[in-house]
């Protein structure tokens, strides 16, 4: 099923339908959003074991490591 027919669906439903289908929207992007952020939580946990992540206490050195 393509995108535009999913929306045309979504068009033809009940008001009722539409806001349920609005509300399991936003519950699967919070879902999704959360796996997202805790898969880079992992990551960065590895990458801290690894040694391979930099941590500063001035700004500046910072700037300089982004600006390189």
């Amino acid at each position: 099923m393509r995108f535009n027919d999913v929306v045309e669906v979504i068009k033809s439903l009940s008001l009722d339908e539409k806001i349920e289908i609005s509300l399991l929207l936003q519950q699967y992007l919070r879902e999704e959003s959360r796996d997202n952020i805790y898969e880079k939580f992992q990551l960065a946990q590895e990458e801290e074991k690894q040694g391979k992540l930099n941590f500063f206490s001035h700004i500046d050195e910072l700037k300089k490591l982004i600006e390189e």
